[in-house]
């Protein structure tokens, strides 16, 4: 059993509360000196104990491949904090194993990184509920996307999910393509404006990229015009972006394992103030489109089928709970498609062949941007490169590439004893390009993947499930979007609105690097926060090309 930072606390405070029973000891300066050093002897006895003793003698795991090196107390956190690799992709593509791999997070506590299909069908399907998101988890992201969907647990989660699945419905989705296409075209427009008398925009990918799907997750998931392309100085705008670039202290990040969140949340930093800022604007703009919702309602006025309304129409949610299910859907929904384009434009901009061939189909086959006409699902289907575009950015930089899961119960893995407690990494950044399931040139862009091999016919379904797959071996060598009931409720969605944003970018511009620097993906730096993106938000020229 795992003696944590919360329990070195509560013994800490209790041994307080006995000198103070016991002896009458009333001095601040003594309760805060006996507190700290009780406080320090059970986290060196904890430290010792997991260090030297129980992972290599007593665990379970013990047996389980396990990554070198290693610091004695902060075992290979240290690796997640750097910017230019992300390890378990590195670990799984390194490190020979039977489906899972074993590293030391902080105070040597063990985990564990599934990478077969046996395992990953075990934690994301046929044991989903054996296991919740770790509370860690929680602390962190919980302010920006609240207490909706993606962090409920158990039978809450069930009948959450059930109720909202109509507003993602396929044939729904579907039917959204139109209003894809028309905020792809009104922030392609929006771009071209900022171009200079030679045609040529300086932009930062990222910005854009999020005032984009923003607007989008407004218009076709709530029903809501934010208008974020036009001001980019709008509220919501400017409170995501602070999300995204805050960075947690070290200080603050080690206390999360010790101190509850509440308590934490109230110590008057910087830091948590802007927090609550930030938290008190998008909460204020959820609780705004509720009762807009409301009085539609009240007036007898039809409601549109999405998120917001079909949660309202099934009476299962609290305002306050719609309000977290609201910033769950705008946070999850806008910035995972945001890194998606940004990663496409990285991609495409290290591959400027792949970038025109993928501009000759779109402007062969979709109309121009100024037209001013609509187009639907079926457009983007017959559009067979695209989409073997957004498959293999989705595959090669996953928006989220790593998502975690603790064991609230002992259980087995692939066959390997796992006790309560223990966290499990998902990576699909590790997963997605593992050459035991994509092959040898797993690491490669190659959209061609995705295609059906020149000279094969149209009735040949051994081929044509290959390229649907994108050649891998099995389904959970794609991790995406996950896969069972906690597999994304939105990839349809997402997966939508990524294809029309991309065609209407690629059909007009020409992308390239500003720093060329940045081609070399070793040397790439990346910012981890919602989601991975490329630090400093992808600054590139982009050239208007006439004709679409």
């Amino acid at each position: 059993m795992v003696f944590s930072g919360y329990a070195i606390t509560g013994v800490a405070l209790a041994g307080c509360v006995y000198l103070v029973c016991a002896h009458h000891a009333h001095s601040r300066l003594g309760l805060v000196g006996a507190f700290s050093a009780i406080w320090l002897a059970c986290a060196l006895i904890r430290s010792t104990w997991f260090a030297l003793v129980y992972p290599h003698y007593l665990s379970p795991l013990r047996k389980v491949p396990t990554v070198g090196g290693g610091h004695w107390l902060l075992g290979h956190s240290k690796k997640f904090l750097s910017p230019h690799s992300e390890p378990t992709r590195e670990w799984v593509t390194t490190i020979a194993n039977d489906g899972l791999i074993r590293y030391f997070w902080f105070f040597n506590i063990e985990r564990l990184i599934v990478t077969s299909d046996r395992g990953l069908a075990e934690v994301l399907v046929t044991k989903s509920y054996q296991f919740k998101r770790p509370d860690i988890v929680r602390k962190l992201i919980e302010p920006a996307v609240g207490l909706g969907i993606l962090l409920t647990e158990g039978e809450v989660h069930k009948i959450q999910r059930r109720n909202l699945m109509p507003a993602f419905s396929f044939r729904h989705v579907k039917d959204l393509y139109p209003i894809f296409w028309q905020k792809s075209r009104e922030v392609v427009q929006a771009m071209t404006a900022t171009a200079d008398a030679d045609g040529v925009a300086e932009l930062l990918v990222a910005d854009w990229a999020s005032r984009g799907t923003l607007d989008i997750i407004g218009t076709a998931g709530m029903g809501v015009e934010f208008r974020s392309i036009q001001d980019p100085s709008n509220p919501l705008v400017m409170t995501y972006k602070s999300f995204t670039e805050r960075r947690q202290s070290i200080i603050m990040g080690l206390l999360l394992f010790v101190l509850p969140t509440r308590v934490l949340r109230s110590i008057p930093t910087a830091g948590n103030a802007a927090i609550k800022k930030a938290t008190g604007t998008i909460r204020g703009v959820c609780q705004d489109m509720i009762d807009a919702k409301r009085r539609k309602i009240a007036n007898k006025e039809r409601l549109d089928l999405d998120i917001l309304s079909v949660a309202l129409e099934s009476g299962l949610f609290s305002d306050e709970n719609l309000v977290d299910q609201l910033m769950t859907f705008l946070a999850a929904g806008h910035e995972t498609t945001a890194a998606a384009l940004t990663w496409a434009v990285y991609l495409l901009s290290c591959h400027p062949e792949a970038q025109t061939r993928l501009r000759q189909e779109i402007r062969g086959k979709l109309p121009p941007l100024d037209s001013g006409a609509d187009i639907t699902s079926a457009d983007i289907d017959k559009l067979p490169y695209l989409n073997a575009v957004c498959n293999e950015v989705l595959r090669v930089y996953s928006p989220v590439p790593r998502t975690s899961r603790e064991a609230i119960e002992d259980t087995t893995i692939d066959g390997q004893h796992v006790p309560k407690g223990t966290v499990l990494m998902i990576s699909p950044w590790g997963t997605n390009v593992d050459v035991k399931q994509w092959g040898s040139d797993a690491a490669e862009f190659r959209p061609e993947r995705w295609l059906l091999p020149p000279g094969t016919t149209a009735g040949d379904e051994d081929a044509g499930k290959k390229a649907a797959a994108g050649g891998a071996a099995n389904n959970y060598a794609f991790l995406t979007f996950l896969h069972g009931p906690r597999s994304c409720i939105g990839a349809s969605f997402a997966r939508g609105e990524f294809a029309c944003l991309l065609a209407a970018w690629i059909g007009r511009f020409e992308f390239e690097l500003r720093d060329k620097a940045m081609l070399d993906r070793a040397k790439l730096t990346i910012r981890y926060a919602v989601t991975a993106k490329p630090k400093g938000g992808l600054p590139v020229r982009a050239r208007v090309i006439p004709g679409f």
